[in-house]
């Protein structure tokens, strides 16, 4: 028999077995250990569903035995039995991961109620119509979470019954019409299944376990695991509670609220509440809910008494929470609590607050910020100055700004927002499967629900813009439109929405850049006083310069020169300089470019003016700066048929033929960097005349200049960095003598290749410093090339789990980043003053910052709008780890 515990009591549980009871399982045990008043439960462990998984569903021996007596002991303590005509236990079957997943999985309500036991429940509730009631919503949500009967079988069911009887809401059904339906019901289900299913409660149970740890594999499940990086492995708990009912009449109500305003942090009253209702019919968005303070005036002692709890629950948790609570006759059950969603302005404000409040320290404040979510600061709104008439109006649930065609399933939006098109997602209400489309869209509209419906609370938590619960619009899917006041808005229309609003605007309105406030400055600047790794900006020009500096950057990690090169007024002389057909000529024209790079140089230099700039020499090959080769072939061929001037026609054949002989086969890994470099050694020394002229130009105008550091690419054997290091130390010391002044310049080596990582003990002896491009050191060390990967197998291998994550966005710390590591020890060793970076995209990305902490890089470089984000990772990263 097997030793292993897979159910637990309420009163066993806590917060520390959190990884074992899931969030739900842990936070009700918690409330219960602390005095909330929670109805009684039990719940089966993670383990017992990744037992299940990993064996193709069969249970882990011991577990149905332990989900028999942990019934029974419920059944003991609650005074009911399950099935029973004369006291029935009636429970709840929910889902209950350890991290949050909203919505991503299922729930069966009602439990219990069936022939047998229904007369005994109205009975007991002294309610008749508040048992048929249960008992309808049990057979849909048994039917379509067990045994995958469609949900529309029994919605068209329901809406044709309120259509005969003239009515428009569930509430006014009587129980005549709601006990007709349950036959209904029950005749639809044994059409679908083909027989009659069990009406066995006990049986009931253990399917509806089992249909929970299904759910944790359903599709929108992974979708949302592998959008919040959540692995798999961690399987989910079920919660079996004991049920309380909103739904008994106008003294009963269901609801969720928040201890702060999730969507701007605001401590003050947040939530909405259903009278006469059961918990999904808020969070689904069915029936449009009432805000929270009205609750005051209807059920004003379990108001107070919320209030209280509120106040109890997040002193104790410290931390915003997001509650599910029903009031059953006047008493209030918390049947939820866990740590809020919440938008990246609200995760600041709250954790500023809270340390100004003395619930948390500044370093819980930094833990408890995801550095992801300041991305969401940093996006636009609506330009004030814009014209302000709204067409329509629903509530403000996600804030921030979006403008983009309509799509009216999340299909469509999936398909076209996955090909880079803006897209509006508008939909009656959103559901968990929808979650694909929303990720995607740039906004969302719904026309029910409300700002805690399903739609709200992903939307938040992705900072995607929403608006939901739009009054007097309708959507017409087959049309694929929706009507706003008279007018229809098709799919190739453009719509605004202002999350902070609620507000819809038609058209495109102009957006303006975010404005980071306060609150933002302290968390970063609290972020800069732990964090040990530096942070800098890949930048090539002055308004990216200038932007990274804005948000934090301590210098330039990466300025690549080539883009330079592309520019148009400069492109001409460059194709020049590779038509030469002598070194003298081939000079002559670098001569020309020379000021041009100088002028770029002195810009960036000027932006970042006391900090140090990391210099790129040029890496690409030189094809890159030509046509392409079909494309001049045809044009050369076309000039032929058309027997074009002798002179036209010889230069674009001269052309063709420089760019054939420049052709190959593979050229990432071809003619480029320090081998473009050691055959034209002109282009290494104009660039550095350039670098140096610029920082001295710039220290005479601006009274100090930048810690010039000159980067050469592409290294693989220390003759090479040798050679070119050698190239630039003459070329500097010329321009020095020729200037007659003193000024730093450091030489070092981009990291790109496997053989250089290997090496680095060697490549060190020459090197002033290391930067880790992470880009291409991904593409060799795997062998893939990004843009081809990325369009066809990649995203297999990640939906599969063939690869945790795409290796471009977070590094393969097993492969990419154990050359990295091995790079970072051989070089230091060699070299122990070798100072180590990282440049690639790697550097904005969280949990690669977590690596290269651990790892001993001294700072990493990113995009100018991820600098924020890289600061707050850091410093993160050394708290987590020292």
């Amino acid at each position: 028999m097997t030793s292993t515990k897979y159910v637990y009591d309420l009163s066993e549980g806590s917060m520390e077995l959190k990884p074992l009871l899931g969030g739900k399982g842990a936070g009700i045990a918690e409330m219960k250990r602390i005095g909330v008043p929670v109805p009684d439960a039990f719940t089966v462990t993670t383990e017992a569903c990744v037992a299940a998984m990993r064996n193709n569903g069969q249970w882990p021996e011991g577990l149905a035995d332990q989900l028999a007596a942990g019934l029974k002991r419920l059944e003991e303590r609650t005074g009911k039995v399950l099935g029973s005509p004369d006291n029935p236990l009636l429970v709840s079957v929910r889902s209950g991961a350890v991290m949050s997943m909203p919505g991503m999985m299922d729930t069966i309500l009602n439990l219990g109620i069936s022939d047998q036991s229904v007369a005994a429940v109205a009975q007991l509730a002294g309610n008749e119509r508040f048992a048929w009631d249960c008992y309808r919503r049990f057979i849909q949500m048994y039917g379509e979470v067990v045994e995958g009967i469609e949900s529309h079988v029994y919605e068209d069911a329901l809406t044709a019954l309120k259509t005969a009887r003239g009515v428009e809401s569930d509430t006014d059904l009587t129980a005549a019409d709601l006990k007709g339906l349950v036959d209904t019901f029950k005749q639809l289900s044994n059409e679908a299944l083909g027989g009659e299913w069990t009406s066995d409660p006990h049986e009931q149970l253990s399917r509806a376990v089992e249909a929970v740890f299904r759910s944790w594999l359903n599709p929108r499940a992974e979708v949302y695991r592998r959008a919040n990086n959540i692995s798999r492995d961690l399987g989910t708990a079920v919660n079996v509670q004991q049920m309380v009912f909103g739904n008994r009449g106008e003294t009963s109500a269901t609801g969720v609220c928040f201890s702060r305003n999730p969507a701007t942090g605001v401590k003050e009253l947040y939530g909405e509440f259903l009278v006469n209702a059961q918990g999904e019919d808020v969070v689904a968005g069915i029936r449009t809910p009432r805000p929270l303070a009205e609750m005051e005036s209807v059920l004003p002692e379990a108001f107070q008494e919320l209030l209280a709890t509120m106040s109890t629950l997040e002193q104790h948790q410290k931390d915003m929470q997001d509650m599910e609570f029903t009031i059953e006759d006047r008493k209030l059950y918390m049947l939820q609590t866990r740590n809020g969603k919440r938008t990246a302005a609200a995760a600041v404000k709250t954790a500023v607050d809270m340390v100004a409040e003395g619930l948390i320290t500044k370093e819980e404040a930094l833990l408890r910020i995801e550095p992801a979510a300041l991305d969401a600061l940093l996006h636009p709104s609506i330009d004030p100055n814009a014209p302000d008439k709204p067409v329509a109006k629903g509530l403000p649930a996600s804030p921030g700004a979006a403008v983009g065609a309509l799509a009216f399933t999340a299909d469509d939006a999936a398909a076209r927002g996955g090909q880079g098109e803006k897209v509006i997602l508008v939909r009656f209400e959103t559901t968990p499967d929808d979650i694909h489309g929303v990720m995607v869209s740039q906004g969302v509209m719904t026309a029910h629900g409300g700002m805690t419906s399903h739609a709200a609370v992903v939307a938040r938590g992705m900072g995607i813009t929403c608006v939901a619960g739009v009054q007097d619009i309708k959507i017409d899917l087959e049309a694929k439109t929706v009507t706003i006041d008279q007018v229809a808005y098709g799919e190739s229309d453009v719509l605004t929405l202002n999350g902070s609003t609620g507000e819809v605007f038609a058209g495109a309105l102009p957006l303006v850049e975010a404005k980071v406030n306060q609150d933002f400055e302290t968390v970063v600047a609290w972020a800069d006083q732990v964090r040990r790794l530096g942070v800098r900006a890949n930048a090539e020009n002055f308004e990216d310069a200038s932007t990274a500096r804005k948000y934090g950057a301590e210098g330039i990690g990466l300025c690549r020169t080539e883009h330079m090169f592309m520019v148009a007024d400069r492109l001409p002389a460059v194709r020049r300089m590779i038509l030469s057909d002598s070194e003298a000529e081939r000079n002559q024209v670098l001569a020309e470019i020379l000021p041009m790079q100088q002028a770029d140089f002195e810009e960036i230099f000027t932006a970042m003016k006391g900090l140090p700039v990391t210099v790129r020499l040029l890496d690409p090959p030189l094809h890159e700066f030509l046509p392409n080769l079909v494309d001049q072939s045809l044009l050369v061929q076309r000039l032929e048929l058309e027997q074009a001037p002798a002179d036209q026609l010889a230069a674009e054949r001269a052309l063709l033929a420089k760019v054939k002989g420049l052709h190959e086969q593979n050229p990432m890994l071809g003619t480029r960097g320090c081998r473009l470099g050691l055959l034209w050694p002109g282009i290494p020394e104009m660039q550095t005349r350039a670098i140096v002229r610029a920082a001295l130009a710039v220290r005479q105008r601006e009274g100090q200049t930048v810690g010039v550091e000159i980067m050469i690419p592409l290294v693989a054997l220390r003759a090479e960095l040798a050679d070119q290091r050698a190239i630039v130390e003459r070329t500097v010391a010329e321009e020095l003598a020729a200037a007659g002044q003193a000024l730093d310049v450091t030489i070092g080596t981009m990291i790109e290749l496997p053989r250089a990582a290997v090496v680095a003990d060697q490549i060190a002896q020459v090197a002033d410093f290391f930067s880790f491009g992470t880009n291409d050191l991904t593409q060799t060390t795997i062998g893939i090339s990004r843009d081809d990967a990325e369009q066809s197998f990649l995203h297999v291998y990640v939906d599969r789990e063939i690869m945790p994550r795409n290796p471009f966005e977070s590094i393969d710390v097993d492969g990419v980043g154990g050359l990295v590591k091995l790079g970072v020890e051989k070089g230091k060793a060699a070299k122990p003053g070798l100072k180590c970076g990282v440049c690639g995209e790697h550097g904005g990305d969280p949990d690669s910052i977590k690596f290269f902490h651990r790892t001993g890089l001294d700072y990493v470089s990113c995009s100018p709008f991820r600098v924020p984000i890289a600061r707050l990772a850091a410093a993160r990263a050394q708290l987590l780890y020292g």
